[in-house]
């Protein structure tokens, strides 16, 4: 059985960090975001929003977020085909059935996986009958109105073979006014011959999640589940059907490929504070202004309007003015990866040569509205029916077309040059065209086109038994989505759900890595050790950063010129019988190269203007410098029962705030994270299950930003005047339920 999971096949395999379908559930219910904290201490969770299944998800400076305004830097892959969605490239882990995965590989920077690989790949492959047989299921309660119920099933008869899984999950959240569900499925059909082969796969999710993010500093130290403003909420409807057909054209000799289409609806809804008040011009009393942060005296305030230009009185008469952001998107795209993969003898060894192509396109259709509304005492906004449209389009509502079209063709070869010694070589050119089309008027029209080849190689030594020695230089590539390309003028600001104002140009963004490592693997007594080892350096060229504008809520995107990223990885696996210790380390050092000028009018360290002046070797915000996991597993049995128990601890170093990029306040908290789990068999098949996160109840922070809170009351700290605002980690919970398997 073969099926496609990524450009290239099994290329760039020896050094890649994996995780097999029994990592995913080992604490009771399929997890992969805690699997992959929990196993590799170079990747970092962080709760932006505050929502268990919508983080930004950290490695080697790079993220995959499911929040537009992330620079994405990781390619994500499922089963071949292309995971980031195309309106921004975001990756949306809620979409991803847990329940289904059957293996997950963390791969390094190579140009063979395309667009956005600029930190890596995570390529996720999910089960089929032949490789999953039986029955599985699991029910789970815990803190805070948790809920998650997952079934699978699968099975072979003959060439034939089957596979389903569903999965629900819902809490009430730990924080006030943040309920959430989704509902997850899958299904494989397939058919195995000696020569041939097709399987049809379809994956559908529906989410309601609310993740109501950042809070001021001092509001937290009040009351850890207060929330700043709110609603914020996101509801995604996906489903994706793919076929992955597969045959021998001679002996060493097959085709594979994979086919996709899949449609996505997304609507959004954010309740923010808002720079509003009544106007203090005499000319203009009994009228709402939009307050400038930073600006002169008599720039300060602009009048609102709506589309006909009509202006708002003051209706609230003192009170607090907020805004409600309304985003809607429908997504089609469909696309197809094609390899040839030939595996002959040369010299003595296996030479692998890979050659294919790849196609995705997309249309979506995206608007956005700004309701004007009131600030209530508990900080929700309460709409007013009064919808905002500026006449220069600092606040206006969007209807826009997006199209886009990228192909790519590449070759790979793993190429044996002696008995020890192994070149990987890859090659792969991409081309990008995003076409935008203002479904409003003729602002917002563009045609953008990007090219590049990007070469890579990596070279494998076999010193000695046990030991493998590497080398390599990759480059990879990403394109400025229809997002930025559209939100790249600082005298039109975005929000967050509202990215389509101008279209300036951006350049791509060009990725150059050096990596050296060392691997093994050696037993002592009864005990078997692996162990990896990776240095890199990670220059990036025209690197683009989302930056805030001097209007609340509002920022742009533009190039910064330089960024590094360049570090160490060790990890180190060591089993005895039924007991298992995993140890992983990761350092990064991430870096502006260039000297700029960003804006950061919350700042309370910024200059004039709100304008922050970052040099070369200030580091990148965000991102903890210092990341360490443990694993303790054992499993065994007493009196006649099965029974497994164990645990992490998980540290992670300080970070800036972003909007804090030259470095001048204090960063947040470093931390560390104890966690317990346990299982008992009850009967054959049958086992009770439990889980223990954050055990001591520790407080700490994953996140944080700026926001001005001196104008907003704050029942829970009505003195509040720091601008900080963190997004903190959730406190101790605890997760109980029951497992099957047949």
């Amino acid at each position: 059985m073969i099926i496609v999971t990524a450009p290239g096949g099994a290329s760039d395999l020896e050094d890649a960090l994996g995780l097999e379908r029994q990592d995913i559930r080992v604490a009771g219910t399929p997890d992969l975001l805690g699997a992959l904290t929990r196993n590799f201490a170079g990747v970092t969770l962080q709760d932006a929003q505050n929502n268990p299944w919508q983080p930004n998800l950290l490695y080697r400076g790079y993220v995959a977020s499911p929040l537009q305004g992330q620079a994405q830097g990781l390619a994500v892959y499922v089963d071949g085909a292309r995971f980031n969605q195309p309106f921004g490239d975001t990756v949306n882990f809620d979409l991803i059935p847990d329940a289904a995965i059957e293996a997950v590989t963390l791969r390094d920077a190579s140009p063979l996986y395309g667009l956005n690989a600029l930190g890596g790949a995570l390529v996720i492959e999910t089960a089929t009958g032949r490789s999953v047989q039986g029955i599985e299921g699991a029910a789970a309660i815990g803190s805070y109105g948790e809920r998650d119920i997952s079934l699978s099933a699968g099975d072979a008869i003959g060439s034939f073979s089957y596979f389903g899984a569903l999965q629900y999950r819902e809490e009430e959240g730990w924080r006030d006014f943040s309920p959430s569900d989704l509902v997850n499925g899958y299904i494989d059909l397939g058919f195995d011959g000696e020569r041939a082969g097709v399987h049809v796969k379809f994956i559908g999710a529906d989410t309601d999640l609310t993740g109501n993010g950042v809070a001021p500093v001092e509001l937290l130290a009040a009351r850890r589940r207060s929330v700043f403003t709110w609603p914020d909420n996101t509801r995604n409807r996906y489903g994706r059907i793919s076929l992955h057909p597969w045959f021998a054209i001679a002996d060493g000799l097959r085709f594979e490929a994979t086919l996709y289409r899949q449609r996505r609806k997304a609507a959004t809804l954010n309740g923010d504070a808002a720079d509003i008040e009544g106007c203090e011009a005499d000319e203009l009393e009994g009228l709402i202004c939009l307050e400038t942060v930073g600006a002169d005296e008599e720039e300060q305030q602009g009048v609102l309007t709506d589309a006909n230009g009509n202006t708002f009185a003051d209706v609230l008469a003192g009170s607090d003015y907020g805004v409600l952001n309304r985003g809607n998107i429908k997504t089609r795209s469909e696309g197809i990866l094609a390899q040839v993969v030939g595996e002959h003898d040369f010299a003595g060894r296996t030479n692998r040569l890979t050659a294919g192509f790849s196609y995705d396109s997309s249309e979506s259709e995206f608007s956005t509205s700004t309701e004007l509304g009131e600030l209530t005492d508990e900080r929700s906004v309460t709409g007013l029916g009064l919808f905002i449209d500026q006449g220069d389009g600092s606040i206006a509502p969007v209807g826009l077309e997006t199209r886009t079209r990228f192909w790519s063709g590449f070759l790979s070869d793993t190429l044996p040059l002696g008995d020890t010694l192994t070149a990987e070589i890859g090659l792969r050119y991409n081309h990008a065209r995003v076409r935008l089309i203002d479904q409003l008027g003729t602002t917002l029209n563009g045609d953008h086109s990007f090219s590049r080849l990007n070469p890579g190689i990596e070279l494998d030594w076999r010193a000695a038994s046990g030991l493998t020695l590497r080398a390599g230089y990759s480059e990879t590539n990403r394109v400025p989505t229809a997002a930025e390309l559209s939100c790249a003028d600082e005298n039109a600001p975005c929000s967050l759900t509202n990215f389509f104002i101008a279209d300036p140009p951006l350049e791509q963004v060009v990725a150059r890595s050096f990596e050296l490592g060392a691997s093994g693997s050696r037993e002592r007594g009864a005990w078997t050790f692996d162990w990896l080892l990776s240095g890199y350096r990670t220059t990036n060229t025209n690197d683009i950063q989302y930056v805030a504008a001097d209007i609340r809520g509002r920022a742009f995107f533009r190039n910064i010129g330089e960024t590094r990223r360049q570090g160490v990885e060790a990890s180190m696996k060591a089993r005895r019988g039924g007991l298992q210790l995993l140890f992983s380390y990761a350092f990064i050092d991430a870096t502006y190269r260039s000297a700029i000028t960003l804006s950061s009018p919350a700042n309370p360290e910024a200059g004039e203007g709100g304008l922050v002046e970052v040099a070369p070797g200030d580091r990148l915000p965000g991102l903890p410098r210092h990341s360490a996991t443990l694993s303790v597993d054992h499993s065994g049995r007493l009196s006649g029962r099965g029974f497994t128990i164990g645990g992490d601890v998980v540290a992670r170093s300080s970070q800036y705030l972003v909007g804090d990029e030259a470095n001048r306040n204090s960063p947040i908290p470093g931390y560390v994270l104890f966690n317990l789990r346990g299982s008992v068999e009850l009967a054959g098949g049958i086992s009770f299950f439990g889980e223990l996160r954050n055990v001591f109840d520790r407080r700490y922070e994953t996140f944080g930003t700026f926001s001005e809170v001196d104008e907003i009351e704050l029942v829970e700290a009505p003195d509040a005047s720091d601008p900080r605002a963190l997004g903190p980690g959730a406190p101790r919970r605890w997760t109980a339920g029951m497992r099957f398997s047949f």
